[in-house]
């Protein structure tokens, strides 16, 4: 099998599969993932909380440890500001993180899952030091791949000139991978995937999945994941189903879904 660095080749991306349950994780291997990545929001559903830093890091380990178990693919967490502020600490995410089998995490710049975003000389720091951890993870024995995420774009705590001055400057602190959810247009995702010789992972979710592996990989990318979205795409069935049934008496909705015998297949 291919390990998690090696899948990742600009031009060629494969799809980080996001799953939020061993369900989840099992029905996505069985469909064909290469990969399996957690999803802090859609872990944060599963638990009856909101999005934005609700999930500990203790919980965050503990729900990647039960992925790991159920599929035999590699997994990568996504373990929003690294838990904490102190570049120490995200160091110490990254060990656990590689403790526990994880074949690699991304970490954001934003302030615990908040439209805020640390200051660039400690976003930077914060790098350095996961990367450091990631590298002497490395040479304890598996391999760890560290993507540093720059988020501001996303959440408008700045333009897409300081998300490239951000992440050129995550790539000379050690980062293996870059990540700029969602910029402003195609354009811009050029102008990221351009801005470093390392892997850029792109978000296909809200505009961008309007957009096919194809186009991706012809700017470059080189990992596709859909962090939240699929999660979010089942949370509509449920939606609508329910308003269905609670206030028509309709559960035509209900036929939609698949045979048992289809999940019971690709849940072995």
């Amino acid at each position: 099998m291919m390990n998690f660095r090696e899948m990742h080749k600009p031009g060629d991306p494969f799809i980080l599969a996001n799953a939020w349950d061993v369900g989840s994780a099992k029905m996505l291997q069985g469909l064909g993932a290469k990969a399996i990545g957690t999803s802090s929001a859609a872990h944060a559903f599963t638990l009856g909380r909101t999005d934005g830093g609700n999930v500990t890091r203790d919980e965050a380990l503990a729900h990647a440890q039960d992925l790991i178990a159920a599929v035999d693919i590699p997994v990568s967490g996504d373990f929003e500001d690294g838990f904490a502020e102190a570049p120490d600490a995200c160091a110490e995410t990254v060990r656990l993180s590689a403790e526990i089998g994880l074949a690699g995490i991304c970490i954001e710049d934003t302030i615990e899952a908040s439209n805020q975003v640390y200051d660039f000389d400690l976003a930077v720091e914060r790098v350095r030091a996961a990367a450091s951890a990631a590298s002497a993870a490395r040479a304890l024995g598996d391999d760890f791949f560290f993507v540093a995420r720059a988020d501001g774009v996303m959440t408008q705590a700045y333009d897409i000139e300081e998300a490239l001055r951000r992440i050129r400057a995550f790539d000379r602190a050690g980062a293996d991978g870059l990540y700029v959810p969602i910029p402003n247009s195609m354009d811009d995702l050029k102008r990221i995937i351009e801005a470093t010789d390392k892997p850029v992972n792109v978000l296909a979710a809200g505009p961008y999945a309007r957009h096919s592996h194809q186009e991706f990989a012809a700017l470059g990318a080189a990992r596709i994941s859909i962090g939240s979205a699929l999660a979010r795409a089942t949370h509509r069935i449920i939606h609508d189903a329910g308003r269905s049934m609670f206030e028509q008496g309709d559960f035509s909705a209900l036929t939609q879904g698949i045979s048992g015998a289809k999940v019971d297949k690709l849940m072995n």
